[in-house]
């Protein structure tokens, strides 16, 4: 009996593998229509403050293709993208609304010939991430380094921590040999 389940759990483990390995192999399209052009919607930039300007970009439309943009999730409304020199995309501006809180927000555009829709995500933030402060050198906690702004004070220190050791050294081999404390 127990034969037989170990059998079938290392069949099964190798048919559960190769299952999830096909998965992870499949292409996934998320964001936009099925169909035969894999081209998303881009922001640029995609993280922006309320107030910024925003850029939309797809490729989903081709060449000659326009398309009507709704970016009234973040509170923009609607918008036209156009044909570009640029990789044959189209692309359209909105202003994102002074207003607008924090979050993730999906953009929408719509093709004028195709009707396809592509969906992109913008983050609004509460600053952009050109002002964003990244912190730089060590963390002030008022205990100091090892080599302080004073160095009589660190070596008062160390004195403190060498007389201690050898104190607590002493009295253990005091009491080791039993002479009593």
């Amino acid at each position: 009996m127990r034969r037989t389940a170990r059998l079938l759990t290392g069949t099964t483990g190798a048919a559960l593998a190769v299952a999830a390995a096909g998965l992870l192999a499949s292409p996934a399209y998320a964001g936009e229509a099925p169909g035969p052009s894999t081209a998303g919607l881009r922001m640029y930039p995609s993280s922006v403050a309320p107030g910024a300007q925003v850029s939309a970009n797809t490729a989903a439309c081709g060449e000659e293709g326009t398309a009507a943009g709704d970016a009234s999730a973040v509170g923009a409304g609607r918008f036209t993208l156009a044909p570009s020199t640029h990789e044959g995309e189209a692309i359209g501006q909105f202003q994102v609304p002074p207003s607008a809180q924090p979050g993730t927000y999906e953009v929408v555009v719509a093709c004028a010939g195709s009707g396809r829709r592509v969906t992109g995500d913008l983050v609004v933030t509460l600053t952009p991430d050109a002002e964003q402060v990244v912190p730089r050198g060590s963390v002030k906690t008022g205990v100091g380094g090892a080599l302080g702004s004073d160095p009589v004070q660190t070596a008062a220190g160390v004195t403190a921590l060498a007389v201690a050791a050898a104190g607590g050294t002493w009295l253990l081999h005091r009491r080791a040999r039993g002479d009593g404390i």
